[in-house]
């Protein structure tokens, strides 16, 4: 049997989602057994979430007759069956933008990575020495604050200071552009890792999905796939560790917030990591938001504002504690992926986003753009 990929409590869930019925992408809802079109509702979602009586729109819908069985939808979507209705990522106009270095863990990690020039090889001592100046004080510290700024103070005279310290423990957090506009890939579908790169890791997160107004309206799931050893060459090379085919995953769905689930919900959801391989290797990580260094409203306050608008609305990768350390190969140089990797990503509130690990130049060409879309919407609704 497929496995779920919705909720634990999706009796009670407001699930928005987006699938492909052979002809276009449509917006859908997920209540049981059922997915239920919202084509007479709306054509994006992103207009859905304009309206502030979206909640309302998806609870009338769900009571009606489906137009699919979940099952049949889920099994399509793992199986990566394009012939019958699939999955597509849970977004469509919104951009798709990221934070970085949001725990202390993984800035640690982007520091070795820096340290190390991307060279795997040289991560274990590294780690041991940037672990031995720094301890594990600076997970109390709060960014920006003037005990963060006493730390620079002191990490400067050593010459330990880090682009990434700036922004894990200085006043401006990172946030950045991760994925063009209908380039995410959805539940079931490969994610992309170019064939150069030689030290790469998923990053599971969550992704805050917010309207024109900076107003976060609910959730997904994300993987926002990176390139270590790239982005250890220089921070100037994000957008190429960062933003390759199939490299941004979303999903499986957006879930709305209602009277039983907020964002305070959120502070302490716990997101799980497994990767399977193929050649037998299996690794487990946890990101637990309840250790994130930067509350939610600060990173939404960072993305919009008088200095930035998104007029279709944003998705937000919020970062991830997790940074794999356990090696796969070589002793001292850590995980990488191969191809054929399951990576599942899982939340109690949100469900489970399930990928393969493919070579971005061998995954499905993103050919679908918003002149297509544009194209399909106006002939499906005359």
């Amino acid at each position: 049997m497929t496995p779920s990929l919705l909720p634990d409590d999706a009796d009670h869930a407001l699930l928005l989602g987006r699938l492909h019925d052979g002809t276009g992408p449509r917006v859908v809802a997920v209540r049981g057994d059922g997915v239920h079109d919202l084509r007479g509702v709306s054509g994006t979602v992103s207009e859905l979430l304009e309206r502030p009586d979206h909640g309302d729109l998806v609870r009338a819908a769900v009571t009606g007759a489906p137009t699919w069985r979940t099952q049949d939808v889920l099994d399509a979507s793992l199986r990566q069956d394009r012939a019958r209705p699939h999955l597509l990522a849970p977004v469509d106009l919104q951009v798709i933008k990221a934070c970085g270095v949001t725990f202390v863990d993984s800035l640690l990690e982007r520091v070795i990575e820096e340290r190390t020039g991307g060279d795997p090889a040289r991560a274990a001592e590294a780690r041991a020495l940037i672990v031995e100046a720094l301890g594990s004080g600076l997970s109390d510290i709060r960014p920006g604050s003037p005990e963060a700024l006493r730390v620079k103070t002191v990490l400067q005279e050593q010459g330990l200071w880090s682009q990434y310290l700036e922004v894990g423990i200085g006043p401006d957090p990172e946030v950045f552009t991760k994925a063009p506009v209908l380039s995410s890939v959805g539940p079931g579908a490969g994610i992309g890792v170019p064939r150069a790169s030689t030290w790469n890791n998923p990053e599971p997160e969550l992704v805050l999905v917010a309207d024109s107004r900076g107003r976060v309206v609910g959730a997904t799931l994300g993987n926002d796939v990176n390139l270590r050893d790239v982005e250890g060459r220089s921070a100037l090379l994000l957008g190429k560790a960062k933003d390759n085919n199939a490299s941004s995953a979303l999903g499986p769905f957006i879930r709305l917030f209602d009277d039983g689930f907020t964002l305070d919900t959120l502070r302490s959801e716990e997101i799980l990591l497994r990767v399977t391989g193929e050649d037998g290797f299996r690794l487990d990580g946890r990101n637990s938001l309840a250790r994130i260094s930067r509350p939610f409203e600060e990173l939404v306050a960072a993305t919009i504002g008088d200095h930035h608008q998104y007029p279709d609305g944003f998705a937000l990768y919020t970062g991830t504690l997790f940074a794999p350390t356990t090696d796969r190969d070589v002793p001292g140089e850590g995980f990488t992926h191969k191809p054929g990797d399951v990576v599942e990503i899982r939340s109690r509130h949100l469900g489970a986003l399930v990928n393969t690990v493919g070579y971005a130049e061998e995954l499905p060409r993103w050919e679908f753009g918003l002149a297509d879309l544009f194209r399909h919407l106006t002939a499906t609704t005359g």
